[in-house]
């Protein structure tokens, strides 16, 4: 596997849950239109965005059943993948794969058990956390998106707190207190790391 990661680029980009991720790697894809974004297989229910539309299959997941996803499990379709707040999340391995020994930047947005995953099989892949700028900020963008209900909400916190722990075994962190200056910093980084990586 790391032969064919050292023919492309991997970046994987986390953070607790309610740090803006989506909205930090929307900014980024339109900065960075030669990065390459794998879309995740979940088993959750499609969400309701800020904006008022719903996630759509093959758009921002790959929306599956439990047992969908067992099977996949089973016949060694992810790249990574891991159980969180009650549902999977999966990278599809065929696609991320080829477009790596293409040579092509490709960017995952990962739960940190799915980022851990990726690290162990594939140490040259560059991993970028994304922090909010307080913990109380945090809790208000998660109550304020409407996205759960506030069980759901409360649940999420509790695990953002414990993902945050996990920050310091990134090789970048990155604050979202600003959309548009977290996504710049973020192509600021993979444009160094890209370039070191074109020097091996």
């Amino acid at each position: 596997m790391n032969s064919v990661a050292a023919q492309g680029s991997l970046i994987v980009i986390s953070g607790p849950s309610g740090v803006g991720k989506a909205s930090v790697l929307k900014a980024l894809l339109v900065k960075s239109p030669d990065l390459y974004y794998s879309i995740s297989t979940t088993t959750r229910l499609p969400r309701r965005m800020p904006d008022g539309t719903v996630e759509r299959d093959g758009v921002e997941y790959f929306f599956v059943s439990d047992q969908e996803f067992k099977s996949m499990i089973e016949q060694d379709e992810f790249l990574e993948w891991a159980e969180f707040n009650g549902h999977y999340y999966g990278t599809p391995r065929a696609y991320v794969e080829k477009l790596l020994v293409e040579g092509k930047k490709v960017v995952l947005e990962l739960e940190t058990k799915g980022a851990a995953q990726i690290q162990k099989i594939m140490p040259e892949a560059t991993l970028i956390f994304l922090v909010p700028p307080s913990m109380n900020e945090l809790e208000c963008r998660l109550v304020g998106r409407r996205t759960e209900d506030l069980n759901e909400v409360d649940k999420r916190i509790g695990i953002a707190y414990e993902e945050m722990k996990a920050a310091v075994l990134y090789d970048y962190q990155v604050v979202n207190d600003v959309v548009d200056r977290a996504a710049d910093q973020i192509k600021d980084i993979i444009d160094v790391v890209t370039f070191d990586h074109r020097q091996l």
